[in-house]
């Protein structure tokens, strides 16, 4: 645990070092001028912030993916059968090979990550392992193989990274021209507690966005892997995730988008990451 929340925190503190020393840089960090907002600073400001963090965080992906999850890379060179399965499946989709992984975990899942094709992670749960045929097994492998030929995670994190950039380019606008019309003295404070509320509001509303185009990278995934290893083995796949309650394994949030299968939302359809299992199977079958 302690391990897990020093890597969280030094990659939080690279980011704003690296975003404080951009913008510095730039000098763009003062965009309240005595004649009001300089648009072109301000742009420029919420840009950086917004498309910094996520693009640091995907470059640094496969590295923290395996440290929170612990995942053992398998030898690349072995004929373990989870390293014959992916070589054979990225030969069929024109891919390098992948880094493959096994991680501890009793969940039913799998996940892609990475910055590059070139650089990727294939990792899946001992519980998949214990729980899949090998028709099935292919087929998760191949969802997620079709992650990595669409370049999905480059894809989710320009999204965020926009996202997060509008949201706060709206909420320093709008947080502005409200301290216009209090006293001077208040002036200050309410700009900043309604920026960091709006802000707030902003990436609550704004992740409505994300989870809309990480369900569509689902349904293109599934396609995916279905031309890869056969639509019945995708099939097979998503039917045994939805026979099966897993745990879900909360080790690393930020890689919900990026495994097979969802947790199932509390909050609205609106905010779900994946699509119900029923509606993707549903798709697959009435597809071609």
């Amino acid at each position: 645990m302690a391990k897990r929340i020093l890597l969280f925190i030094l990659t939080n503190v690279m980011v704003m070092v690296t975003v404080s020393v951009i913008i510095n840089i730039l000098g763009v960090g003062r965009y309240l001028t005595a004649y009001g907002i300089n648009w072109v600073s301000l742009a420029v400001f919420c840009g950086v912030w917004g498309m910094t963090g996520a693009f640091i965080s995907l470059a640094m992906s496969r590295f923290m993916a395996k440290r929170f999850m612990g995942v053992k890379v398998l030898d690349p060179h072995s004929d373990h059968p989870l390293v014959m399965m992916v070589a054979g499946l990225c030969q069929k989709a024109g891919l390098p090979m992948p880094e493959v992984g096994i991680y501890e975990s009793p969940e039913i899942n799998a996940f892609a990550t990475g910055p590059t094709k070139k650089r990727s992670l294939v990792a899946v749960s001992s519980g998949l392992l214990n729980r899949m045929n090998r028709d099935e097994l292919e087929g998760v492998l191949a969802h997620e193989i079709s992650h990595i030929a669409n370049g999905d995670m480059v894809t989710m994190t320009l999204i965020a990274g926009v996202v997060n950039s509008f949201a706060m380019f709206l909420s320093r606008i709008i947080s502005y021209f409200v301290s216009l019309s209090v006293k001077e003295d208040l002036a200050y404070i309410v700009r900043v507690v309604l920026t960091i509320a709006l802000d707030i509001v902003f990436s609550i509303l704004g992740s409505i966005v994300v989870a809309y185009f990480s369900r569509a990278r689902e349904f293109r995934a599934d396609t995916g892997g279905a031309n890869l290893a056969g639509k019945e083995r995708m099939i097979a796949a998503l039917e045994n995730l939805k026979r099966n309650f897993e745990p879900i394994d909360n080790r690393a949030a930020s890689l919900d988008t990026l495994k097979i299968s969802g947790r199932p939302s509390r909050f609205a359809a609106l905010f779900a990451t994946h699509p119900a299992l029923d509606l993707r199977i549903e798709a697959l079958r009435n597809a071609g």
